[in-house]
């Protein structure tokens, strides 16, 4: 089931990025996040007025979903860019699917024009998700961070709302 995060999901949040960040090229960097970051993320994310999205099933966190702000300029405010992490014993379950389609529904709503994916270029299930939502890729920056002993490509993706 999808809903609204709570405080008390923070921990099984933290848990889910920093796997993704210590196991994936989804995040770009090498360093744990903690409980006090993501909290503070939650705060902005609440005075922002911006929904972190979780996806529970039986009583534990599967994944969770947000967007925000493609850039700090006042005239990139109908762009926002989303993220979507699912724990890795519960992917390929379609909860990715129903999360993307969540933040597209609320996006939309909330009058955004166009919503932006920053995917690395390795990680084909991601492409293909979007892609299956009519995500179309509008560049590349190559060779943009290095993890894992080799230089990581950088694709964008957008959707018009």
């Amino acid at each position: 089931m999808i809903r609204l995060i709570k405080e008390q999901d923070l921990p099984e949040i933290l848990d889910i990025y920093n796997d993704a960040i210590v196991n994936t090229t989804a995040v770009y960097t090498d360093e744990l996040s903690t409980m006090e970051e993501r909290q503070s993320w939650m705060r902005q994310k609440e005075v922002q007025q911006i929904p972190i999205f979780v996806y529970e099933e039986e009583g534990r966190i599967a994944g969770f979903a947000t967007y925000g702000p493609f850039r700090a300029w006042p005239l990139y405010k109908y762009t926002v860019e989303h993220s979507i992490y699912i724990r890795a014993s519960y992917r390929q379950k379609g909860i990715a699917s129903q999360l993307l389609e969540r933040l597209i529904k609320e996006a939309k709503e909330k009058g955004y024009h166009t919503l932006i994916a920053g995917i690395d270029s390795s990680n084909s299930g991601s492409f293909a998700l979007h892609q299956k939502y009519g995500f179309v890729e509008v560049g590349v920056i190559k060779e943009v961070a290095h993890k894992f002993d080799r230089w990581l490509d950088l694709v964008f993706l957008q959707k018009f709302l």
